[in-house]
């Protein structure tokens, strides 16, 4: 990884909440990789399935760790649970004293939001368990970590979502919540900046993830070949590159200037200078997108979208700016001025 020290993580301490598989397996993979010990966290275990009927499970992200040279603690904890992340979160401050980094990858690919549909013909059976599972999780998570953090002045809270502009693509209950996480790190951000902590979103491109090699019917070994189907396929990336970026965000000195933010794998890339595992560097906001697989509806929805959103952000930046002026000086900000 150029411009950023080998193993810069050594002796840092990371949880990766849904290090079962997708981004959360890359990124545990990674902070590995960079000499973090990391704690795997997620429901899948041997001998206990998937409850998403897949075959991954925090046990084989551990072992991938190591047997990369990492060290790796797969624990068995479901983030809905609250008595059982703050009893996590003891034990990782009992045995380390420390948490430099969690990383709130939870329910990225929940199956109950696979669906895509206008608002008005969604199925709401199971809305409150979407958002207990794929956001509430996350904040129970986040609220048991920082007591470690902020009791050491450092830290580092990543929230993984989904494109690196307001929307998301699926449902309502899908748009919520990967909106949702932008907004989570960004008000983390601002209560927590004072403690030396930052929280970040992050948003990985078109990721190689196992559930889509199979959905495409190819493998890690042979992904180019769904480029045949699908061309911006061949702009994909691993879920190791997305994690190389949380790893570079981790080692960088100044992460406060950054908090709150939202980012991309691709536009990290460019600024940290790693590559993914085969040595390229994928670039989602630099390609072409081929759309020609869209249905011009769908196209004219998005673009209705970004025009609607540019709107709202201009007016929001006026209003913010407005209200800035509104609000006293406080003795601290005179200081720091």
């Amino acid at each position: 990884m150029s411009r950023l020290k080998e193993k810069g993580l050594t002796g840092q301490v990371a949880v990766v909440a849904g290090a079962t598989r997708g981004a959360g397996r890359g990124i545990a993979r990674a902070l590995g990789e960079a000499g973090a010990t990391v704690y795997c966290t997620g429901r899948s275990v041997r001998g206990s399935p998937s409850p998403y009927r897949r075959p991954e499970t925090i046990e084989g992200t551990a072992d991938m760790i190591k047997a990369e040279g990492g060290t790796a603690i797969p624990v068995r904890v479901d983030h809905t649970v609250e008595s059982e992340v703050e009893a996590f979160f003891g034990r990782v401050d009992r045995q380390h004293g420390r948490l430099d980094v969690l990383v709130n990858s939870i329910a990225g690919e929940e199956p109950m939001m696979a669906q895509w549909n206008s608002f008005w013909k969604t199925n709401l059976k199971d809305g409150e368990a979407v958002f207990r599972q794929a956001l509430l999780s996350h904040i129970i998570t986040a609220k048991h970590a920082v007591p470690v953090m902020i009791r050491l002045h450092r830290g580092l809270i990543v929230e993984v979502t989904e494109n690196d502009i307001l929307s998301a693509g699926g449902n309502p209950l899908t748009q919520c919540v990967k909106l949702a996480l932008k907004g989570l790190a960004l008000n983390m951000a601002a209560e927590l900046k004072p403690y030396g902590v930052a929280a970040i979103a992050i948003t990985p491109g078109f990721l190689r993830s196992e559930t889509v090699l199979e959905d495409v019917g190819v493998t890690e070994a042979n992904w180019r070949d769904g480029g045949k189907e699908d061309r911006n396929f061949l702009e994909s990336e691993s879920p190791l590159f997305v994690g190389r970026a949380v790893a570079a965000l981790a080692q960088d000195r100044r992460i406060l200037k950054r908090t709150g933010q939202l980012y991309s794998s691709w536009e990290l890339g460019r600024e940290y200078g790693f590559t993914d595992v085969d040595g390229r560097r994928p670039d989602w906001g630099a390609i072409e997108i081929d759309f020609s697989r869209h249905p011009p509806a769908l196209l004219e929805l998005m673009r209705t979208g970004a025009l609607i959103q540019l709107e709202w952000l201009n007016a929001l930046s006026k209003r913010t700016k407005r209200f800035l002026k509104q609000l006293p000086r406080t003795k601290t900000a005179k200081k720091k001025s």
